[in-house]
């Protein structure tokens, strides 16, 4: 071993040791790491910052950032309205979001497939009145392993395929992933689905929305060619059970009408007066068809990035003692005043001409990058983190159509993924899916300053020759074993460093191992190359391995603890059943 050798082993052992501490953030570790690198001579100072230019880096952001934009087109909520229900029994309900959540997976960021159904989720466990521990965990663990499905379904396929480029000349395309990756989420989701959830306590999970957040009196309008015209008011009831809204009544030609308006039919204009916190009110406007006050002004849901918030007014803000006609909200700034929440009580007022008091809490509905300036205008104060997207679904097949371009033209070699992936972005931004903040906010920043900043450092411990060193050992301590037993070594390997690290770090030191390992048995480096991707996606152990752990932690209540009693099985079937699939579909 060299002295360089040894200065890079020392330093990544301090870096690693950083990363399972956890207590210092992970991305100021690693370009900590590569500074020291730079300052130490071991990578240069014009190719310290080259990671962030890095195919792979630019791809992880795009994908995230397309992610935001199908669901902010609805075309993802288009599959989740159909995989839901609450007199489901257990284990067909976690098949049915099992395989939900996978399939999203493969087409959009694992994270962001278990962001939008986690909360599918969590609704259903409380209207069955069952723990939702049951349930979190098989849909987190389905999630990744769907993620392996194709190259945009994990960060850590597309570093491997990045990386084949570098070392091979020839990255894995979209698909390459599909074979093995279908066979190993099926595997794992029948197993998660008839066994796995038996094996998790149950927990009392704690809510995304607070019980406490208030309930807003809200009125949406019945636009043309809406499916409740001709409907009578209480034929809407059911879908309004089922998003958690109460019809309080309606108004025609400006006036409220008597009582609940039961047996009333809806006409083209009408408002309908509803209760319900956020986004019960959004999910049932989408799903009756409905439309709110002052939608002309920004074409309807077409026009602009539109975003809900809710806002607490102060005595002495502009719109106490005032109503929203008073002060033209509307008229003036293009926001409108969708619902007031007024410590539980309700109001016959209609919302627009409602005299706002101290203490009410405002939900307001505007262009997203206004929203702030709005609210400082009205003296209100925006409650942190309790932002609520509007989904524009008159969008979604058209989202679905660029999405679909862009992977097609890159799959037929036209251009590039990461080109291709830009390019929808572009589109979305013009379809007005995207706004500024949500271009920078979706970007898990964190994760690209690592997955930078470990690029030029592994590269370094390459060039050194200790990834070589590494190689040398694996195979020198599996001397005349086969090389499938050899490949396994490496995914068990890959597998335990994963469950401790993030994902990304993993694939990045264990890729060029993988291709030593198989260059020193004279193997071919592709097998190896998928073992190191199906490993390093593979984290069911503990919260930390894989983000989608770290985000179901909370609200499913779990312990550290809880993890390894389905994620053990659920490892060892991933290795017993990827590493034969892996020589079939990738011979050695």
């Amino acid at each position: 071993m060299t002295g360089d050798q040894i200065v890079l082993f020392a330093l990544f052992g301090v870096l690693f040791a950083f990363l399972v501490w956890g207590r210092v953030r992970y991305d100021l570790v690693a370009f900590t790491a590569l500074l020291i690198a730079v300052f130490a001579g071991y990578v240069a100072p014009y190719d310290a910052f080259g990671g962030f230019g890095h195919p792979a880096v630019v791809i992880i952001a795009l994908v995230l950032i397309v992610s935001r934009g199908l669901v902010n087109s609805g075309a993802v909520e288009l599959i989740a309205r159909f995989v839901v229900a609450p007199d489901r029994a257990l284990p067909t309900h976690i098949s049915i979001m099992a395989v939900a959540g996978a399939a999203l997976s493969a087409v959009i960021n694992n994270v962001a497939a278990l962001a939008l159904l986690m909360t599918l989720d969590m609704d259903v466990a409380r209207k069955a009145k069952r723990a939702v521990s049951l349930t979190l965990m098989p849909l987190s663990f389905a999630t990744i392993l769907g993620g392996m499905i194709t190259l945009i379904g994990t960060p850590p396929n597309i570093v491997i395929a990045q990386y084949r480029q570098d070392a091979l000349g020839e990255a894995f395309s979209m698909f390459d992933f599909t074979p093995v990756g279908l066979v190993v989420s099926f595997v794992g989701i029948l197993f998660v689905a008839l066994i796995g959830w038996r094996l998790i306590p149950k927990r009392d999970g704690t809510q995304l929305l607070e019980d406490d957040a208030g309930l807003y009196v809200a009125e949406a309008r019945v636009k043309e060619e809406s499916k409740t015209i001709g409907q009578m008011v209480r034929d809407l009831y059911p879908e309004a059970v089922e998003k958690d809204v109460q019809i309080l009544g309606l108004v025609r030609r400006g006036k409220r009408l008597p009582g609940f308006s039961r047996t009333q039919e809806v006409r083209k204009g009408d408002f309908l007066i509803l209760e319900g916190d956020p986004k019960s009110i959004e999910a049932f406007m989408g799903a009756a068809e409905l439309d709110f006050a002052g939608s002309e002004k920004h074409g309807g849901l077409r026009g602009n990035n539109l975003t809900l918030i809710e806002a607490i007014v102060p005595d002495g803000a502009r719109i106490v003692n005032r109503s929203e006609m008073d002060v033209r909200l509307l008229s003036r700034h293009g926001v409108t005043l969708l619902g007031v929440s007024r410590e539980g009580k309700r109001f016959r007022e209609r919302v627009r001409r409602l005299t706002i008091k101290p203490g009410d809490v405002l939900l307001l509905l505007g262009p997203d990058d206004r929203m702030d300036q709005v609210s400082s205008w009205l003296g209100v104060y925006p409650i942190a983190d309790r932002k609520t997207d509007v989904i524009q679904r008159r969008k979604a097949f058209a989202a679905i159509a660029a999405f679909a371009i862009a992977i097609a033209l890159a799959v037929m070699g036209v251009t590039t993924l990461a080109i291709g992936l830009g390019a929808c972005v572009v589109a979305y931004i013009a379809m007005g899916l995207l706004g500024g903040e949500d271009f920078y906010a979706m970007i898990e920043w964190k994760v690209i300053v690592l997955l930078a900043s470990l690029i030029p450092l592994s590269a370094a411990l390459e060039a050194s020759g200790g990834t070589q060193l590494i190689a040398d050992g694996i195979v020198g301590g599996t001397q005349g074993w086969p090389a499938w037993a050899i490949l396994l070594v490496l995914m068990v390997v890959t597998m335990t460093l994963s469950d401790f690290l993030n994902n990304v770090a993993t694939a990045l030191i264990a890729a060029p191992i993988g291709v030593s390992v198989a260059q020193s048995i004279g193997a071919s480096p592709d097998p190896f190359l998928m073992g190191v991707a199906v490993a390093a996606s593979c984290a069911f152990l503990t919260p930390i391995g894989h983000k989608n752990n770290t985000i179901i932690m909370g609200p499913g209540g779990y312990q550290f603890g809880d993890y390894w009693r389905m994620g053990l099985a659920l490892e060892v079937i991933v290795i017993a059943v990827a590493v034969p699939s892996i020589l079939v579909f990738w011979p050695l």
